[in-house]
C-alpha cells in the first residue's frame, strides 16, 4: 500500500485483536505507515470504526470494521515563525546563533514548527537554498538538548564554502560538558569509532569494533566532587559524538539518560535537583570567512540554566565545599569570567 495517491483500506478486527489500541492495530496491519502518521490520520478524521470517528486510544472489539483513507501528506516547507532567538554575529554571508536547549534545528518527524530555521526565516527573511526547503542555510547541527554556537549560511556561495570547511575539518568546535565521575587524567583523546546502536536506533554507540572514525580531545577545567567539568574539542563531527564518546569511557554527560547517565547527580550527601537537559554547550566556533578568508571565532556564554546548576551543586556540597566550588567558578557572580580562559 503506497501513500502517494489517496488510497482506501478496509479491515475487520478478528477475535485476537480485541482489546488492542487502534493505532497499534493499524501500525501492524498497514506497516507502510508509521505509528505517528496513523495517529495523524485518526485525529484528522480519516479513520472510521463502524462508521464513527474514533479516538487514537480506542480499544478494538472483535468484528469491528475499520476504514482508513490515506491521504498524501503535504510537502513540508519551512515557514517563518516569531520565536525568541539570540544572534551572536550577523554578516552578509552567515549568522552565528546561540541555539537554546530544547529547540530543534530544522523540521523533521514530529517537529514541523518551532525550529531554529523557522525562527531565522522570521528574523532574516532569506537563507541559503543549498540545504533544501526544510533545511535552508543549515551547514551543521546541534542536538535538540545542546545549546550554543551554530553558523548558518545566508547565500549559496557561503553555504558551499562553509560546508567544505566542515568536510575538511577546518572548523574549530569547542564544547563544555559536565560528566559523571572523576576523570582519571587532566587531559586525553577518545578515538573510538561511532556507529548506529543496533539495539536502540535513536542513539549512537562507540562501544562497537566498527564504525566511522571519530576523535574527541578533552581537558579538565574543574573537578566537582562526583563530576568533572571538561572542555571537549571535536576533531570530527559524528552524530552524538561527545555524548557517545564520554558514555563509552564510563563518564556520560550529566542529564543524558539516553546514554546511561543516572537521573540524579549526587553531590556530598545530597542529590542535585534534576537537570532537564544534557549539560552540553557549544561554547565556541571558529572558521574562515567565506568571502574574505579572515578567521572568525565567536563565543556563546554559558546559559543561565547551566550556571544555576553549578550553584545547586555548590549548595549540595555544603558550606565549606560550596565556597571552594564558587571560588573556582565564581558561580554566584560571574561564571563566564571564570570560564573565559577555557573558551
Amino acid at each position: 500500500m503506497s501513500e502517494s495517491p489517496t488510497t482506501q483500506q478496509k479491515l475487520t478486527a478478528a477475535s485476537g485483536d480485541a482489546g488492542r489500541r487502534l493505532d497499534l492495530f493499524l501500525a501492524q496491519r498497514i506497516p507502510v505507515l508509521s505509528r505517528t502518521r496513523i495517529q495523524e490520520l485518526i485525529r484528522e478524521g480519516n479513520v472510521r470504526v463502524d462508521g464513527n470517528k474514533p479516538r487514537v486510544s480506542h480499544r478494538i472489539a472483535a468484528g469491528e470494521t475499520i476504514e482508513v483513507a490515506v491521504l498524501p501528506r503535504p510537502a513540508m516547507v519551512a515557514a517563518p515563525e516569531d520565536l525568541p532567538l539570540e544572534l551572536l554575529l550577523v554578516d552578509d554571508d552567515f549568522v552565528i546563533v546561540n541555539k537554546p536547549a530544547g529547540m530543534v534545528v530544522h523540521a523533521g518527524a514530529g517537529h514541523a514548527r518551532g525550529t531554529l530555521v523557522n525562527a531565522l526565516l522570521h528574523r532574516l527573511g532569506k537563507l541559503s537554498g543549498a540545504g533544501g526547503a526544510l533545511r535552508p542555510g543549515i551547514v551543521h547541527r546541534l542536538d535538540k538538548e545542546t545549546s550554543g554556537t551554530m553558523v548558518v549560511a545566508r547565500n549559496d556561495a557561503a553555504h558551499e564554502h562553509l560546508a567544505e570547511q566542515f568536510r575538511s575539518r577546518n572548523v574549530r568546535k569547542i564544547y563544555l560538558a559536565l560528566v559523571h565521575g572523576k576523570m582519571p587524567r587532566d587531559s586525553g583523546t577518545v578515538t573510538l569509532p561511532i556507529s548506529r546502536d543496533p539495539r536502540r536506533r535513536t542513539r549512537m554507540t562507540a562501544r562497537g569494533r566498527t564504525g566511522r572514525h571519530a576523535r574527541t580531545d578533552w581537558r579538565v577545567i574543574a573537578r566537582l566532587d562526583r563530576c568533572t567539568l571538561v572542555e571537549a574539542v571535536l576533531q570530527t563531527g559524528r552524530t552524538h559524538q561527545i555524548r557517545a564518546h564520554f558514555a563509552a569511557i564510563g563518564h556520560p554527560v550529566v542529564g543524558d539518560t539516553l546514554y546511561g547517565a543516572p537521573r540524579n547527580l549526587r553531590a556530598g550527601t545530597r542529590n542535585v535537583p534534576l537537570l532537564e537537559r544534557n549539560f552540553l554547550h557549544a561554547a565556541r566556533i571558529g572558521f574562515s570567512h567565506p568571502s574574505t578568508g579572515a578567521w572568525v571565532e565567536v563565543r556563546a556564554p554559558l546559559p543561565k540554566d547551566l550556571r544555576v546548576y553549578f550553584e545547586q551543586i555548590g549548595d549540595c556540597l555544603g558550606r565549606r565545599d560550596a565556597e571552594r566550588v564558587r571560588t573556582v567558578l565564581t558561580a554566584r557572580q560571574n561564571i563566564d569570567a571564570a570560564l573565559a580562559p577555557y573558551l
